[in-house]
This record gives structure tokens, sequence and C-alpha cells, in this order.
């Protein structure tokens, strides 16, 4: 594949609207609520641990131990998890929906996800079928930004970095990317990802 350009999407905050606020709104009464719940217990250091390899029952009990009294509420983060799903980003997918009928680009996707729930995703959203693969860290027992699942991408799909774009809404991914010759666009919007493509001459 190193003769085509790789186009890399990270998953939730590019092509799927995740946010645990859309579950934690239903069982919190005050957004302080949920801001002090999501920043302070159930913060996305604790989620990335479950991204990264470790089971959610694990991940759950951990958290049950530290805070007791909010046992329920961390309870319900995996087990009601598909209410923190929005749906697909139409705009992004649109997106993407042109680069597959390119054939001078290869679309592969890269995501920090649980191995656990990552199969409800894809029983969701036809597009996930428009990658030639996709890594996901729960499954690779890494995440990103560590170098490691990059390599595990570009060893496992024969990408040329120099030849590859990465797309990520985390500006942390997006470095990581960069430092190992990959170039990296921070998603903000469709509007704008559709410019830095086209400023790479990616007709979209």
């Amino acid at each position: 594949m190193k003769d085509k350009k790789t186009v890399i999407f990270d998953l939730g905050g590019v092509l799927i609207d995740w946010n645990p606020k859309y579950l934690y709104r239903k069982i919190f009464n005050e957004e302080s609520e949920i801001d002090s719940f999501l920043e302070n217990i159930c913060d996305m250091a604790w989620n990335e641990e479950q991204d990264a390899g470790r089971t959610l029952l694990e991940g759950t009990a951990v958290k049950i131990q530290e805070f007791p009294e909010y046992a329920e509420h961390i309870k319900a983060y995996y087990s009601r998890w598909t209410e923190m799903l929005g749906g697909p980003m139409p705009a992004t997918v649109e997106i993407l929906k042109t680069l597959k009928e390119d054939d001078s680009i290869d679309l592969l996707a890269l995501t920090n996800w649980s191995a656990e729930t990552f199969p409800i995703a894809q029983s969701k959203y036809d597009f996930l079928n428009w990658f030639r693969g996709i890594v996901v860290s729960g499954t690779e027992k890494t995440r990103k930004p560590f170098d490691d699942i990059y390599y595990i991408l570009i060893d496992r799909y024969d990408v040329a970095p120099k030849d590859s774009i990465f797309i990520d809404d985390n500006l942390r991914n997006v470095e990581a990317a960069r430092s190992i010759g990959i170039d990296g666009i921070h998603f903000q919007s469709a509007g704008q990802l559709k410019t830095e493509l086209k400023n790479r001459e990616i007709q979209v």
C-alpha cells in the first residue's frame, strides 16, 4: 500500500459522537454535578485504562472501592454505555464516504476504545466497514498516544508514515503521530478537516 496515500481516522469525536454527559444528564439534576463526577470520579484517565485493555468489570470494581457512595453511578458508566452514543457525525462521515470512493486513498482507523464495547459500535455503524483495517486499543492492550500502537498499525497494514495522514480530535494523539513521521490533523470540525485535506491536495 506504499503507493497510496493513507488516511487514518480516529473514531470517537471525529466520526462518532460519544459523550458521557448524554448518560449522566439522565442521572444527575445539575450540570455542575455531572462535571464534578466526570472530572473527579469516572474521569478520562480511568476510562483510558479500560481503553488500554483493563476489563470493564475490573475498572468498575476499582472505582467503586475508591468511591463506594457512588457505586450505582459508577456501574452505570458501562452498563448504560450505549446511552453515551450520540450517533454518527454526518458531515465527517460524508468526507469519509468521498475518500472511500477515491482509489488513491487507503483508509484505516486507529481508536482508543474498550475491546468489550467496540463490537457494539461496529454493529451500529455501517461506515466502520469502509476501513481496510481498524486498530482498537483495548484489543492491543495499549493506547494512543504511546508509540507502540502507531507502530502496530504501521506494521500490520504496511503503512508508509511519510505518505500518511492521521486525524484525531485529541491534540496529544496528533502530536504523537507527528513525532514518528505521520502527518497529523487536529480535528475540530468537518469544515476545518475539508480545508486541511484540500491543503494536502486530497479532494473532498
